[in-house]
């Protein structure tokens, strides 16, 4: 049936919980239902796509993890030199580990095989190659997850609830 965007009761986005959850919430009365996709989960009681709590609930902030799977959704799965999407994408140190370049979120990026042996153990600008994208951090890890779901096809009603998507 599908995954739901809960917001806080301030409309910022706290997470994606499953259809089941969202509905005990709106019968329980923590919840109201804000948006829906026009499917009915029974007469009279609309499928929700977008919940919204009653009540404030302060949220710890997440750390996203540095994951090869992370960093490939972070760049469009694309090499970020050339522009290339396939199969044969590998991690890139714009700061190469042999000068102590790092693994962090904005020294990693996408390229492909042919843009990384070419490029090998020098920077991008003495590689006369161009970053496509300045890697960065992802802003949090609901806005990650959220992102791939809009950027995915689905869930078009969540873009209006997350800044930069």
């Amino acid at each position: 049936m599908g995954k739901v965007l809960v917001l806080n009761a301030s409309y910022e986005p706290l997470n994606i919980t499953n259809w089941r959850r969202a509905v005990v919430l709106l019968i329980k009365g923590k919840a109201e239902q804000v948006e829906h996709n026009g499917k009915y989960v029974y007469s009279e009681f609309p499928l929700p796509t977008v919940i919204r709590l009653r009540h404030y609930v302060r949220v710890p902030y997440k750390e996203i993890p540095l994951t090869r799977r992370n960093i490939l959704h972070r760049d469009g799965h694309s090499c970020q030199y050339c522009g290339y999407t396939g199969d044969e994408l590998t991690l890139d140190h714009v700061v190469p580990r042999s000068r102590h370049g790092g693994d962090t979120w904005e020294n990693i990026v996408t390229a492909c095989v042919r843009c990384n042996v070419k490029k090998g153990s020098r920077t991008p600008k003495e590689a006369n190659m161009i970053l496509r994208n300045q890697p960065r951090r992802p802003y949090s890890s609901l806005h990650f997850e959220v992102a791939k779901h809009v950027k995915g096809g689905l869930h078009q009603e969540w873009r209006k609830y997350v800044i930069g998507i």
